[in-house]
């Protein structure tokens, strides 16, 4: 019997080229999101981070308090009430 592997290629030849520019619209819009809470200074809760990173808020608080993520250095700033705050840091 032959075993049949198919790389990663062939999955995302199988999605449709409008979709897939459709995908990297949304990315570059949440790249220029992330640049511009850094650019301001803005802190951000671990759920709106998640919400930005497209994760589980858990995988945002389980890092630890300071990360890198794409262009970014991610650091844990404080906590009010039940909320953690993030910075992000623009790494060039």
């Amino acid at each position: 019997m032959e075993s049949t592997t198919h790389s990663s290629t062939d999955f995302i030849e199988d999605v449709p080229r409008e979709v897939r520019v459709a995908q990297l619209r949304n990315l570059v819009d949440m790249l220029h999101m992330a640049d511009e809470i850094a650019k301001q200074g803005y802190l951000i809760t671990s759920s709106e981070l998640a919400d930005l990173m497209d994760v589980n808020a858990s995988a945002v608080t389980s890092r630890g308090d300071n990360w890198v993520w794409r262009n970014w250095v991610v650091s844990r700033v404080r906590r009010e009430g039940n909320q953690i705050l993030w910075q992000l840091d623009r790494v060039d």
